[in-house]
């Protein structure tokens, strides 16, 4: 039977595009059909054109490249779409810009209570370490924070302090700090959730953070009008990930409230990406909260929105030394940082979590915490039994020759930013090179060393990290330059970096015989871009721009 006899009238048609399927049996084609949202057809021109009928939509390629949706395979949904209307700090240097850039801001907000920045450099004032007393010097009597790109450090002006109740300190748990000066004051800066989230609440966006803060649920539950401007801020975070090609997302923080607005979104008709929403375990829980892991898991399993994953943090960042390696920090040579749970605690989580069927994805960013996690895995492994887990590492930003080779082992999968290296995009060298110190350089963001033993390596951007854009992180993986001229070359071809938005998230949500891929019988998920990427140099890779979005067969973004 044909492929006309088995179609007959498409419901959109894609023509005169370079398809890159990553279907290594067939490469290469002109043209894509999609029926009931599923790919039904791959071929040439003719043969796909043949399937038009008088409703058939149409978009024409204008040969640009056509690639499976894009899966961002970590990111935070909802505190990303807040953060899209907070002020952006990328590229502002020095006190005098950023004092133009803040008091301008808050101009024009005369009435926010809290006004919160992003993006902001550890280096924002060069050398110089960033105080309350700068930031009082450029907005003294409104309450101001601003956060450092990887969101794991905030600096807040005194009145935000006072206003918080912690200018005088509190008491945290391990891995967490409010920086005190020699006055007894708290000097601004503030490591890690339990010493920001009292500030970062001022802002009356709690329960955007709550999946990330705190795993909770909103207490009180919002009112019907506090809950759509909930929505409204998720569609808004949708609408940005389409915009950019994505039409599939593993969110790496979540609660019951986010599966339940995007629920609701999705019976609106308003779900245009897939949606992964894991359970968030944190350091304060019992083992027993588990069973809300459990829970969601079973009501959730569709294939637009689905759980079934427990994120965890293990550590911290290296720029803020709360990341934990196994050999002291280079420039702190007494310390090597705390972790959230023991090794001992943490190997009974794994176990138990595993024991439940469920898949793992745990923040570790130290060689230290890496070898910490991948032990926790192997002792799952051994107490239960192996299984196809296909549990994660998430951003792996150091580790050491011995672990890259238990990754293959133990069928665990790397889960990298390319934005994330010092000097591939936006983020600078210092103070996390000096900080790792060169002797580690080798494995430091060992991606093209994890791919080359045979790993699992799927790629993302943390947004609100990183940008969201994954055309600009392939182009990241794809240039990244060594540290030194001895270092290992970490950089990834073409279609590796594709692969890893592609082909391998498909693999870590365990739906790569449904996507990441165009081919027959798959999810009509497919983004048309506005050149030919196999034609492109490398250097203006970030010009390629997503012209249509396709998620199930409908078109998601326009350009």
């Amino acid at each position: 039977m044909s492929v006309t006899e088995m179609v007959r009238s498409a419901d959109l048609i894609v023509i005169n595009g370079r398809v890159l399927t990553m279907d290594a049996a067939h490469p290469d084609a002109e043209a894509v059909a999609i029926k009931d949202g599923l790919i039904a057809a791959v071929g040439d021109n003719a043969t796909i054109e043949s399937l038009r009928g008088p409703g058939t939509k149409v978009v024409d390629a204008h040969g640009g490249s056509v690639v499976p949706g894009f899966i961002e395979a970590h990111m935070h949904l909802f505190s990303g779409a807040a953060e899209l209307a907070h002020l952006q700090l990328a590229g502002v240097h020095g006190f005098e810009a950023l004092r133009k850039a803040v008091q301008a801001y808050a101009a024009a907000r005369p009435s926010q209570r809290m006004l919160v920045a992003q993006g902001a450099d550890y280096t924002i004032l060069g050398s110089e370490r960033v105080t309350r007393h700068h930031l009082d010097a450029m907005l003294p009597d409104r309450a101001f924070l601003m956060a450092a790109p990887d969101h794991h450090t905030y600096w807040a002006n005194t009145r935000a302090l006072e206003m918080a109740g912690v200018l005088h300190g509190r008491e945290l748990t391990p891995g967490n700090e409010i920086v005190m000066g020699a006055d007894g004051l708290a000097e601004g800066e503030l490591r890690e959730n339990e010493a920001f989230n009292p500030v970062l609440k001022l802002a009356g966006e709690g329960r955007v953070r709550l999946g990330l803060s705190t795993g909770g649920e909103p207490d009180p539950m919002p009112s019907a009008e506090e809950r759509a401007g909930d929505r409204a801020i998720m569609r808004r975070g949708l609408d940005w990930c389409a915009r950019h090609g994505i039409t599939s997302i593993q969110n790496m923080d979540g609660n019951y409230y986010q599966l339940e607005l995007l629920s609701e979104i999705e019976a609106e008709g308003g779900l245009i990406c897939r949606v992964q929403v894991p359970f968030h375990y944190k350091n304060f829980m019992t083992i027993d909260m588990l069973d809300k892991a459990s829970a969601m898991a079973e009501r959730y399993d569709g294939e637009w929105l689905s759980s079934g994953l427990v994120k965890l943090f293990y550590d911290g960042v290296l720029d803020s030394w709360t990341a934990v390696m196994i050999e002291p920090y280079a420039d702190r040579p007494d310390w090597v940082g705390e972790p959230l749970f023991s090794p001992e605690e943490f190997k009974r989580l794994a176990v138990e979590i595993d024991r439940r069927g469920l898949q793992i994805a745990v923040h570790s960013i130290g060689d230290g915490a890496t070898r910490a996690v991948l032990d926790g895995y192997e002792a799952a492994q051994v107490t239960n039994g192996k299984r196809d887990s296909r549990h994660r590492v998430e951003h792996v930003e150091l580790t050491t020759e011995r672990d890259i080779r238990r990754f293959v082992d133990l069928g665990v999968i790397a889960s990298m930013q390319p934005p994330h290296p010092p000097g591939a995009m936006s983020f600078p060298l210092e103070p996390t090179v000096s900080r790792i110190g060169r002797e580690r350089w080798a494995y430091a963001y060992p991606t093209r060393s994890l791919i080359e033993a045979g790993a699992h390596v799927v790629f993302a951007s943390d947004w609100p990290v990183a940008p969201i854009d994954p055309i600009a992180g392939m182009q990241a993986a794809m240039l990244r330059k060594p540290w030194a001229d001895d270092m290992p070359d970490q950089s990834v071809s073409l279609h590796q970096a594709l692969s890893g938005y592609t082909l391998e998230g498909a693999y870590a949500e365990f739906k790569e015989n449904t996507k990441g891929a165009i081919k027959p019988g798959y999810f009509g998920d497919l983004v048309v871009l506005s050149a030919d990427v196999e034609a492109t140099d490398p250097v203006a890779l970030h010009e390629v721009r997503p012209v249509t979005t396709i998620c199930g067969g409908r078109v998601t973004y326009q350009a």
